[in-house]
């Protein structure tokens, strides 16, 4: 293992124990649900709009260590960021982990430590579970997120 793989996989775990914006939001004014079945990944995450940025973001629910982790370092990328950029980091990151290998995960600081996943197609849904739950609170989307 490269020394810059075993510090993705710290970064990994170090979210997964100590999860940052693990909260229920109060005030949201956007939410949105998902689920992963495969998986049994489960996750609300709720967002505070301030005209078009994001002011702050929580998420809740259970999942395993790449769902919970892959959501922390989302909640921590985008909080502050407009909507539109939230919505830019979400199709790089997209990309990135389930992409054909060209994406430029550099771009991604920190969430780079999820370009692995590509190599464990399922796994994939884990990491993405939050990031398209983040994409239907943004939008409004009525319906739940499910990976099936």
């Amino acid at each position: 293992m490269s020394d810059l793989d075993e510090l993705y996989q710290q970064i990994i775990v170090e979210h997964n124990r100590s999860p940052r914006n693990f909260k229920k939001l109060e005030g949201a004014t956007r939410t949105a649900e998902g689920d992963n079945p495969l998986c049994g990944d489960r996750i609300a995450v709720s967002v505070k709009l301030a005209g078009d940025v994001i002011q702050d973001i929580g998420f809740e629910g259970k999942g395993c260590a790449i769902s919970k982790s892959s959501a922390s370092l989302m909640t921590g990328a985008v909080k502050g960021k407009t909507v539109a950029e939230a919505e830019r980091l979400f199709a790089a990151f997209r990309d990135m982990v389930s992409g054909d290998g060209t994406a430029d995960a550099s771009a991604l600081g920190k969430l780079a430590a999820f370009a692995g996943v590509r190599q464990f197609p399922s796994r994939i849904k884990c990491a993405n579970l939050a990031w398209h739950t983040l994409h239907a609170a943004l939008t409004a989307a009525a319906e739940p997120v499910t990976t099936e």
